[in-house]
């Protein structure tokens, strides 16, 4: 095969004693879509090639083709080929993946439409050429300015100089992070926590300190004796409907924790991901301890992830200079392109329009996991749920067995900042493209929860 003809691998799964060569092509066809080997979109070779590849006749492949057409698996376009069809939203097969976070479809809205609308939109108001280039510094003046308007409704009014747009939350934590810590300091944490800032905490050499908590978050007296005996470089937490637990620190418990770190003069990291999700937020920490604050907000759990942007609030203009220069020497600048159009939908309101689209296909979601597994903890407004297991559900065994089961799922273990920690499940509701989908896939979470590990019916 030449190696060029990256798309016709998946002629080797063609087994001629599978029945007619025909046949045996489709089956071969439909397996690798099936696998994720050939991807919607992907243009198949051209019949001849195939032909030529296998040894067979013309007809032979013709034929094939027309039965995957026939099948919606391939669709042809005149003079340009034959390509892999996308996949109908009533077709999910395979692993349905109920393990990340991800916002779910927009309701009553064309998501589609509205990314091709604002590209075309960006493109034909601005030189291609000069939004392509390199950028200086993190987001321009207008970006900065749509940023602290998206903000607003959790920080209020922001400055512009104390923002920053960067290339996702993850760059914009690593580059906080290696500021302001050094190898062997602390870092106070919720005791389940988000896995990048535990991934980043290997890196960068720094310690976690897991602070107890309650349903309001932080428990007050653990935190001010934590900051006192551990000294730590800063404080991070998930305020708004933490990851993985589904919670949210009350307005009051928000006033103490900002009133402890201002007493240890220790800086705060805000991860507030899912800030934007609820219709009526409540003030960022930020609000409270402004001059302490690094307040990080992404856009992938409210609009998309593919925007691969977040913003940052720094405590100080002089702070968002500094983390602009770091920022530039770790990732340089933000998308241009996918920066545009996040400003682009800010200020035309289309940010605020796909919001609610996916708020009001969140609390439909949520609806549908409140019954069918009601002992799970999660609010209507947001995206994934948490769920505590009994100590004979080990996470490793839940999950194979899940997987085994076509559900992809991931546990505590995997959000855990030490060695004590709550045994339990987050569920993500906005990976299953129908509610169909994640209906049965909740069903079949509900069935293995409801047996023993050792039950040997969980393995089908």
């Amino acid at each position: 095969m030449a190696p060029e003809l990256t798309t016709a691998r998946w002629l080797r799964r063609v087994d001629r004693a599978d029945g007619p060569i025909y046949l045996a092509i489709l089956r071969a066809l439909e397996t690798a879509i099936a696998d994720g080997e050939l991807q919607p979109g992907e243009q198949l070779p051209p019949q001849r090639t195939v032909a030529s590849v296998l040894g067979v006749d013309f007809t032979t492949v013709t034929r094939a083709y027309s039965a995957a057409r026939a099948r919606g698996l391939v669709e042809g376009a005149v003079g340009r080929g034959t390509f892999v069809a996308g996949r109908p939203a009533d077709d999910e097969v395979g692993m349905v993946d109920l393990s990340m976070n991800l916002p779910p479809p927009s309701k009553g809205l064309n998501f589609g439409t509205l990314l091709k609308d604002t590209a075309r939109a960006v493109l034909e108001r601005t030189d291609a050429q000069a939004l392509m280039a390199y950028h200086p510094g993190a987001g321009s003046v207008a970006q900065k300015a749509a940023a602290a308007t998206w903000l607003a409704p959790c920080l209020g009014e922001v400055s512009p100089e104390r923002m920053l747009v960067t290339p996702g939350a993850q760059t914009a934590l690593a580059t906080i992070l290696g500021m302001i810590t050094r190898r062997g300091d602390a870092l106070i944490v919720e005791p389940l926590t988000y896995p990048g800032v535990r991934a980043l905490a290997a890196h960068l050499g720094l310690r976690l300190v897991p602070c107890p908590v309650d349903s309001q978050g932080f428990a007050p007296e653990h935190l001010a004796r934590l900051c006192a005996q551990e000294r730590p470089q800063a404080i991070y937490c998930i305020p708004t409907l933490q990851n993985p637990t589904a919670t949210t620190m009350g307005l009051e418990r928000r006033r103490e924790v900002a009133a402890i770190a201002r007493a240890a003069g220790v800086a705060i990291i805000e991860d507030d991901a899912y800030g934007r999700l609820p219709v009526a937020p409540l003030p960022a920490l930020a609000t409270f301890a402004p001059d302490l604050t690094w307040y990080v907000a992404t856009t992938s759990k409210c609009l998309s992830p593919g925007l691969r942007t977040a913003f940052v609030a720094a405590p100080t203009p002089g702070a968002a200079r500094d983390l602009s220069e770091a920022l530039r020497a770790i990732s340089l600048m933000a998308s241009p392109l996918t920066a545009a159009i996040a400003t682009a939908w800010i200020r035309e309101g289309a940010a605020e329009r796909l919001l609610a689209a996916i708020r009001a296909e969140a609390a439909e979601r949520q609806a549908i996991a409140r019954a069918i597994l009601p002992q799970a903890q999660g609010e209507a407004d947001g995206i994934h749920l948490w769920l505590d297991l009994p100590d004979h559900w080990p996470g490793e065994r839940l999950r194979e067995v899940a997987h085994r089961r076509g559900l992809s799922l991931v546990t505590a273990d995997a959000f855990a900042a030490g060695q004590v920690h709550p045994n339990g499940l987050r569920i993500s509701l906005g990976g299953p493209a129908k509610q169909s989908v994640l209906a049965e896939a909740l069903r079949g979470v509900a069935v293995i929860l409801a047996a023993r590990p050792d039950d040997t019916r969980l393995v089908v």
